[in-house]
């Protein structure tokens, strides 16, 4: 599924996009520890964080997600998004806690 398609249908907000909003998405990781998401997450799934710091923008880029999301309201940092615009990751913000977007996002997309 494309990452517009999420957002639109998840009504989240767009931080930061550049073209990242036509990644496709295929499938979703939730941990807010780097290296847990650099031993684990696959190629072109979005990340469910809290993190907001720049250091999330470059184990995106590591592991080639299609995007962040940041829950509970979180706000990147100016600096993550200057990084993210360089890198064209996307990052994506909504006030829902990270369970209820995890369970929307898979009722969404289901098991890829």
């Amino acid at each position: 599924m494309l990452l517009k398609k999420i957002v639109e249908e998840l009504g989240l907000q767009v931080k930061v996009a550049g073209e990242g909003l036509t990644n496709q998405v295929t499938g979703a990781y939730v941990s807010d520890l780097l290296s847990d998401v650099m031993a684990n997450s696959k190629e072109g799934e979005l990340w469910i964080t809290l993190q907001v710091h720049p250091n999330i923008i470059a184990v995106a880029t590591l592991k080639e997600l299609s995007g962040i999301i940041l829950v509970n309201s979180r706000q990147p940092e100016e600096e993550t998004l200057k990084k993210a615009e360089e890198e064209q990751i996307p990052i994506i913000t909504t006030e829902l806690p990270t369970f209820q977007l995890a369970g929307r996002l898979f009722n969404l997309i289901g098991e890829c």
